[in-house]
């Protein structure tokens, strides 16, 4: 009984770690896309009036 015990609680945990696992990746893949995004929106020169003045 103790080592079916034993092999159910390790498949839980290995189970739970694959699901960490995946959702890690998930959150690294997303980030990357949204700082994509953001460089792209950030090289743009900005509108309006320019704060340098050359003399």
């Amino acid at each position: 009984m103790r080592r079916r015990f034993a092999a159910s609680v390790l498949s839980a945990l290995l189970y739970a770690q694959g699901l960490l696992g995946f959702a890690g990746l998930a959150t690294l893949l997303l980030r990357d896309h949204a700082h994509a995004g953001q460089l792209t929106m950030d090289s743009d020169p900005p509108a309006g009036p320019s704060l340098l003045v050359v003399r």
